[in-house]
């Protein structure tokens, strides 16, 4: 399982969009309250739901982790990502700080990732550049940027955003090296090396 967090403007969506592209990977879908933007499709981008619903899930545990985040709630829903992991698929979950902390509580074999932008200042613009924001929302955004970045030394990896091929390179690169790492199940595969089977 691999967690994408960053600053909204980060361009975590899009970093994905290219490794779900490139790999057998899922994408999972989180659910919001909020509604949705102009070029956001149900299902796709989110599942978009109200408030009591988001708070019916939460009460039947279906969520792996969830957050506030600006007054809205969001969450990864439990199921499918659990199916696609039991299957041998990755998995990446674009998702807040808090949830990324909620997932490694719960699954410390995941792998965390911050993207960031190369600056402050470009952070801005891209938010602004949308086109979506009030100028209220924008403030608040880059308010809570402080917060985020301090949480760096909780991931694993870090990929600076200053051109998207790369950075979508440099999360390719990370996926690879993390296959090929040696874990706790290494007497398996001696087992399974030494009896002739391919691995």
């Amino acid at each position: 399982m691999f967690v994408v967090s960053g600053p909204s403007g980060a361009g975590k969506g899009a970093i994905c969009a290219g490794l779900t592209a490139e790999t057998n990977t899922m994408l999972s879908v989180s659910m919001t309250t909020r509604a949705p933007r102009e070029n956001e499709t149900e299902g796709l981008s989110y599942h978009f739901v109200d408030k009591d619903r988001f708070r019916e899930i939460l009460n039947e545990d279906g969520f792996i982790e969830h957050a506030e985040v600006y007054g809205e709630y969001y969450g990864t829903p439990k199921a499918p990502v659990l199916q696609s992991l039991e299957e041998g698929s990755d998995v990446i979950l674009e998702i807040e700080v808090d949830g990324a902390k909620q997932v490694k509580e719960h699954m410390p074999e995941a792998v965390l990732v911050f993207i960031l932008p190369p600056s402050r200042s470009e952070l801005r613009k891209r938010i602004e550049n949308r086109g979506t924001e009030t100028a209220e929302r924008i403030e608040r955004r880059l308010e809570r940027v402080d917060m985020e970045v301090s949480q760096i030394g909780k991931y694993d990896y870090l990929v600076i955003n200053d051109d998207l091929d790369r950075a979508t390179s440099d999360m390719l690169a990370i996926m690879l090296a993390e296959r090929l790492r040696v874990r706790k199940d290494t007497g398996k595969i001696i087992k399974k090396y030494s009896s002739g089977d391919i691995l």
